[in-house]
């Protein structure tokens, strides 16, 4: 059985081969104290994105995934004894409103470990993201491969998921399940929270809870099992996450839904690194043809 020692180093005095090995062998891997300068300039700006959605949930639109405020913020239902009928679940922060968002992704000591992962090449996948459980129910995450969301066609993005507060079992601690990165693709179903995987047969038992503090970070294969449970605590929950992958790596399947996945994987062979392109932190891109 692993446990959280055997995936886990601190910040100070890294050896960044050794986090590539435990990353490769387990899917996961957990680096203490990595983004701890930049916790307090985010967690600033996460509240007043939160106070901002908030204030704009009356002009929220009906989509497939839940509510869309105009900033952005994706909003799922909240459970019957909540104050309202709404909860946040993605917030609208990314690296175009947030300057100590976007430091952070660039931390060279991040990207030194990126680099014994992936490679000297380094993309930025996506804008960034924060996944906020508010307090007193905040939303529990079932266990999921991220890559039901976003299917790659080589090797996928590594995820950086940050506790922006101390995070235990109580508020909603990471669960991962070490080695199903070995798995391949696992068959999701719908939940409230959208993708997941089936709960008769992937139980939180069978995960691995990461309690941390704040500027603590959470490195996870795309097809690492992983998951939350609710914000129990009086006080909001926000991850922020980074994603990474190799610059010629690209999306084939996009889905939020089992029906819309289905859609997806019947285009599959004709996705195209086309427009998919991030910012390289790292390294260079040379040019390729389509």
């Amino acid at each position: 059985m692993v446990s959280v020692q055997d995936i886990e180093l601190f910040a100070d005095g890294l050896d960044v081969q050794r986090a590539a090995e435990i990353y490769h062998e387990h899917g996961c891997l957990v680096v203490r104290g990595l983004m701890t300068p930049y916790i307090a300039e985010v967690q600033r700006d996460i509240e007043a994105t939160a106070a901002q959605s908030l204030s704009l949930l009356d002009r929220a639109e009906r989509i497939v995934e839940g509510w869309r405020t105009p900033d952005g913020t994706l909003f799922i239902p909240a459970p019957p004894h909540y104050q309202r009928d709404k909860q946040i679940m993605v917030l609208a922060i990314n690296y175009q409103t947030s300057a100590a968002f976007f430091r952070s992704a660039l931390d060279e000591k991040l990207l030194d470990i990126l680099e014994a992962i992936i490679g000297p090449n380094i993309e930025l996948f996506g804008n960034g993201q924060c996944l906020y459980k508010e307090p007193v129910g905040g939303h529990p995450k079932h266990l999921h491969q991220d890559a039901a969301y976003f299917e790659h066609r080589y090797d996928g993005p590594v995820a950086v998921l940050n506790y922006v507060v101390d995070t235990d079992l109580n508020n909603g601690a990471l669960h991962v399940v070490p080695g199903s990165h070995k798995l391949g693709q696992l068959k999701h179903v719908d939940t409230f929270s959208h993708l997941g995987l089936d709960e008769n047969e992937w139980r939180w038992e069978d995960a691995l809870p990461i309690c941390g503090k704040a500027g603590d970070s959470i490195f996870f294969h795309y097809r690492c099992i992983h998951g939350s449970k609710e914000n129990y605590s009086d006080k909001s929950r926000p991850v922020f996450i980074h994603r990474y992958r190799r610059p010629d790596d690209y999306v084939i399947i996009s889905a939020t839904t089992t029906a819309n996945r289905a859609e997806a994987e019947k285009r599959a062979a004709e996705a195209k690194k086309t427009n998919q392109r991030g910012l390289m932190v790292r390294g260079f891109r040379a040019y390729q043809e389509d």
